[in-house]
């Protein structure tokens, strides 16, 4: 099954990649059948009213031209330029979390999650949703786990996705992690995504190069649990590189 995921809503740079009008048209065109794909769009981390969320879903269903999206989700509890501040927007979110419902129930969207959200986010939606979220996408993944929010979204019923679970490629640059991989017979792609899918995650890999798609998809292995407690005790990755100036790599 196929994953084209729409990872910002709206055509303008302020808003989003601008690419939902591409995915909806590759859908088309690929000759796959559309049942056999999972879309995945998401509300810009500055809507926060019902009225914006309302009207962002359904700009997303035309540019892609689908009747339904398969989720979509909240991609921030906060404005991007307010991220990690005490301000959490809790009536906004909410706001916005009552357009996926009606959106969810009339049959436009096949799920609704968030991202990006903390336990007192979550606990914020919990309190007044009459649908629960079904997804919590986080950043995680190899001397990056968070492993009290995954416990906690699991414990709410949410499946955890794992959005970049290659660190942004810094994990390419780890000696103790490239080590373990070659042990395994393995590339350090191929040891980060069994990582996260052992720990029960749904890891997120990006590439736009067909052979890494393949053997992304190539994890048919098991990681001890020796070897999975020294991966989730590494020690933290704090700089990403050029992606340090993203909001969520910057934390």
């Amino acid at each position: 099954m196929g994953n084209f995921s729409e990872q910002l809503r709206g055509d303008s740079p302020e808003r989003g990649h601008g690419n939902e009008a591409g995915v909806g048209e590759g859908i088309r065109s690929c000759g796959v059948p559309r049942d056999h794909m999972f879309v995945t769009s998401k509300l810009a981390a500055d809507i926060k009213t019902y009225e914006e969320a309302t009207v962002a879903i359904d700009e997303s269903l035309h540019r892609t031209g689908l009747d339904h999206l398969d989720l979509m989700i909240i991609h921030s509890p906060q404005p991007w330029d307010e991220f990690g501040a005490d301000e959490r927007y809790f009536d906004g979110n909410r706001a916005a979390w009552r357009a996926l419902e009606e959106a969810y129930d009339a049959g436009k969207l096949r799920a609704i999650g968030v991202s990006n959200f903390q336990r007192q986010d979550l606990d914020n939606i919990a309190g007044s949703c009459t649908v629960a979220p079904m997804v919590n996408q986080v950043l995680a993944h190899i001397a990056n786990t968070p492993v009290e929010l995954i416990d906690d979204s699991r414990e709410m019923g949410m499946l955890v996705e794992a959005y970049s679970p290659i660190g942004h490629g810094e994990l390419l640059k780890n000696n103790q992690v490239a080590s373990m991989a070659d042990r395994y017979g393995v590339s350090v792609p191929q040891l980060s995504i069994r990582y996260c899918l052992q720990l029960g995650l749904l890891p997120l890999p990006k590439t736009a190069n067909p052979d890494h798609m393949r053997t992304n998809a190539e994890v048919d292995f098991e990681i001890s649990d020796e070897d999975m407690a020294v991966l989730t005790s590494l020690e933290r990755i704090e700089d990403y590189g050029e992606a340090s100036s993203f909001p969520v790599f910057a934390r």
